[in-house]
C-alpha cells in the first residue's frame, strides 16, 4: 500500500520531498482497507508532521483511496507496545492493525473535497486567516468563536469556512455540523416555519458555518432570530464561523447587540489572490486535471482574471473545450476561448445598469423612477430597483437614498421590506427578480 502510495505522490512531490516526509512513515492498511494506521519515528517528527504535512497527507490520501475511511496516527511513545500487542491480536491476518486507544480522524471530506487547507492557496498576505481557521476546526473548547471571515467576491471566504467544517468532520459526527449560506438560514427562519422548532434545529448542532451572513443586513427580525441563537451558541461554548463581503463595522443597518457579538469575536480579513498565488493555483489545477498549457498562457491567465472565482469559471472552459472538441488546445483556440470570455468575466453591476434593466422591464422612463411621481407602475419600478440595489450591491439605505435622487433612507427602508415580502408571497414576484438580476448580469 505504501508503495503505490508513494507512487500517487510522486505526480505533485518531488523525490527529495519524499525521502524528508513520507518514506520516514510506517503506513499501514486494514484488511478491509476502511482504516489507514501511520506511525512516526520519533515525537519530534510527529509534531512538524501534523504542523506541516498533516493536511495535505490526508487530502491526497483520500484522493488515493477514491473513498472515505479512517485514519489513526500512533503516537511514538505507545509504537513498540502497540506493534507487540498487533502480533498477538486474535484475527490480525498479519496486517499489523488492531484497535487502541487512540481516536481514529475520519478521512471523508463530506463537503466537497476540493475545499481543504491544503489546496488553499495562499501566501504570507493571508497567512495569518489560513492559520486561525486550521485553529478553529481543531479546538476543542471554541476558543476563537464566533470566527468571522471577511472580504470581496472571489477571495476565497467559501473556500476557508468548507475546509473548516471538512477539517471538524473528521473528528465530530456529521449530524452536528451546520453549513448553510445567508439565503438558507433566511429559508430555515422564515415565517412559515415554525420558529421554536427551526431554532431547536439549529441549536442541535454543536457547529454553526453561515456564508455570506451580508445576506441579513436589513432584515431586523431574521437578525433578531440569529442573536438569539448567538447568545445560546456561545453559552453553550459552541462554535459559529461567518463569511461577509465586507468588515461588520461598515454595515449601517445592523442591530447594535449583533453588531457587537460578530465585532467580539475574532474577525480577520482574506485579501484578493496576488500574481503570485494566481499563478500557482492555475499551475495546481493544470497539473491535477492534465491540462497542457505553456508557461506563457498560465501567466496570461494569472494576469487577466483578478480572483479565484473567476479563474476556476475560465479553467473549467477551457478542459471543456478539451474534453468535448477532443483536441490539444492551440494558441489560436486558447485566445478564442480568452477572448469570447474576458468581457463576461466579473461584469459590472451599477445602480444605473439595475435601474435601467427595471425600467426596461416596466416600460417606465429612468427620470420618472429617480423622480416623485408616485403613480403604481412606476412606484413599483423605484421600489424593485431600490430592493435589487439593496441585493446585488450591498448599499446602504442611506447611500440607496441619495442614488435614487435624495430619497429619505426610510423611504428605501419601507421599499426594500416591501419587495421582499412580495417577493416571499408570490412565486411571481420571485421569479421576476431572478430575472432581472440575470439581465443585471449580461453584458451590455
Amino acid at each position: 500500500m505504501k508503495k503505490a502510495l508513494r507512487e500517487h505522490l510522486s505526480a505533485s512531490c518531488t523525490e527529495q520531498e519524499l525521502k524528508r516526509w513520507f518514506d520516514p512513515l510506517d503506513i499501514r492498511m486494514s484488511g478491509g482497507g476502511d482504516e489507514v494506521q501511520v506511525a512516526f519515528p520519533h515525537s519530534y517528527f510527529a509534531q512538524w508532521f501534523a504542523g506541516k504535512m498533516q493536511d495535505r497527507f490526508e487530502a491526497e490520501l483520500f484522493r488515493f483511496q477514491g473513498h472515505p475511511c479512517d485514519i489513526r496516527y500512533l503516537a511514538p511513545a505507545a509504537r513498540r507496545g502497540q506493534m507487540a500487542a498487533n502480533a498477538s491480536q486474535p484475527g490480525d491476518n498479519g496486517s499489523g492493525l488492531a484497535h487502541n486507544a487512540m481516536q481514529p480522524r475520519k478521512l471523508a471530506f463530506p463537503f466537497d473535497a476540493q475545499y481543504s487547507f491544503e489546496s488553499f492557496l495562499t501566501n504570507s498576505k493571508n497567512f495569518f486567516p489560513l492559520e486561525t481557521a486550521r485553529q478553529v476546526a481543531r479546538s476543542d473548547n471554541a476558543q476563537f468563536n464566533p470566527f468571522v471571515i471577511c472580504g470581496k467576491s472571489g477571495s476565497g471566504k467559501s473556500h476557508l469556512l468548507k475546509a473548516i467544517a471538512n477539517e471538524v468532520a473528521k473528528t465530530h459526527p456529521l449530524d452536528s455540523i451546520l453549513v448553510t449560506t445567508g439565503e438558507g438560514l433566511r429559508s430555515l427562519l422564515s415565517p412559515e416555519q415554525n420558529q421554536l422548532s427551526a431554532r431547536e434545529h439549529l441549536c442541535r448542532h454543536r457547529f454553526l458555518l453561515v456564508d455570506d451572513i451580508h445576506w441579513l443586513a436589513g432584515d431586523e427580525r431574521l437578525q433578531q432570530e440569529l442573536l438569539v441563537i448567538f447568545n445560546i451558541f456561545q453559552d453553550a461554548r459552541k462554535q459559529m464561523v461567518f463569511t461577509c463581503q465586507e468588515r461588520i463595522g461598515v454595515w449601517e443597518d445592523m442591530l447594535p447587540a449583533l453588531r457587537s457579538r460578530l465585532e467580539g469575536g475574532l474577525v480577520v480579513g482574506l485579501k484578493q489572490p496576488d500574481m503570485e498565488v494566481r499563478v500557482a493555483l492555475i499551475q495546481d489545477r493544470v497539473r491535477a486535471k492534465k491540462l497542457p498549457l505553456s508557461k506563457e498562457q498560465v501567466l496570461t491567465l494569472a494576469q487577466r482574471f483578478q480572483n479565484f472565482r473567476a479563474l476556476g469559471g475560465i479553467l473549467i472552459k477551457l478542459l471543456a473545450f478539451r474534453e468535448l472538441v477532443r483536441r490539444d488546445i492551440s494558441a489560436r483556440d486558447f485566445e478564442q476561448i480568452l477572448s469570447n470570455t474576458e468581457e463576461r468575466d466579473q461584469p459590472k453591476i451599477t445602480v444605473d445598469v439595475v435601474i435601467d434593466t427595471v425600467c426596461q422591464h416596466y416600460q417606465v422612463s429612468k427620470k420618472d423612477v429617480l423622480g416623485e411621481d408616485r403613480r403604481q407602475n412606476i412606484a413599483l419600478a423605484r421600489q424593485v430597483a431600490m430592493y435589487l440595489c439593496r441585493q446585488m450591491l450591498g448599499l446602504s439605505y442611506p447611500a440607496l437614498g441619495r442614488s435614487f435622487g435624495g430619497k429619505d433612507h426610510s423611504t428605501v427602508i419601507y421599499s426594500v421590506k416591501k419587495i421582499h415580502e412580495m417577493q416571499e408571497d408570490t412565486r411571481e414576484m420571485k421569479q421576476l427578480l431572478k430575472d432581472l438580476k440575470l439581465r443585471c448580469r449580461q453584458p451590455a
